[in-house]
């Protein structure tokens, strides 16, 4: 089902069983593209770029905007107000919360929950399982602002990492497997494997074995 007032862009597919709400938007121009729609006087629907490509099973509630040249896998929902730039790849049964930002050139893995209001930075690297609580925030730029978008380098959070609501994590942080941030820790250097980082700034304790339990992959 597609709401009449959603827009789908470009050469965009959308998945059997996939419901796109009001005013939702798929495969929305990037500026490249914008450039050439303006060049040649036409409007952006009549143009035939590479759009996104949506799974089955879709839940994209209202006023969702995914921009070109995403790629998302089966059983994605959304809440409502995210976006999701170009050049982004989410794998199977990720949740992104309501009004959740998704920077381009990002990957997701699957089995990803991501909460509402949360701010993920471009070049940022989430692998399976990782769940990612409320208003936490993923950066990408050590001195801001620098704006050299290639050397922008966002967090990688490993398998099963679990972030805690209004946590802050550097630049090119990385984040070990089965690892906890506590919530509103600003986490500054890497957290190896089954650890937790707590407090600002974040310093990384063993991770109680009560929590390895409820962590468990």
């Amino acid at each position: 089902m597609i709401h009449d007032s959603a827009r789908i862009y470009g050469k965009s597919v959308v998945g059997r069983n996939s419901s796109i709400l009001e005013n939702v938007i798929v495969g929305y121009p990037d500026r490249q593209i914008l450039n050439v729609v303006h060049s040649k006087g036409i409007k952006v629907k009549d143009h035939q770029y590479e759009g996104s490509n949506i799974g089955e099973n879709a839940l994209i509630r209202a006023n969702t905007i995914i921009y070109c040249n995403v790629r998302i896998g089966n059983n994605f929902q959304t809440g409502h107000n995210v976006l999701v730039r170009e050049n982004t790849l989410i794998g199977d049964n990720v949740s992104i919360g309501t009004n959740s930002v998704i920077e381009g050139n990002s990957s997701i893995g699957n089995n990803v929950n991501i909460q509402s209001n949360v701010f993920i930075a471009i070049n940022t690297i989430i692998e399976d399982f990782v769940f990612i609580g409320p208003n936490a925030v993923l950066t990408n730029d050590k001195y801001p602002p620098f704006r050299k978008g290639n050397e922008l380098k966002g967090p990688i959070l490993m398998k099963g990492v679990s972030v805690g609501a209004n946590a802050v994590i550097l630049p090119g942080v990385v984040i070990g497997e089965g690892s906890m941030i506590s919530a509103g820790a600003v986490v500054t250097k890497d957290v190896p494997d089954w650890k937790l980082a707590i407090g600002c700034p974040a310093e990384v304790v063993d991770l109680p074995e009560e929590l390895k339990v409820l962590n468990r992959i």
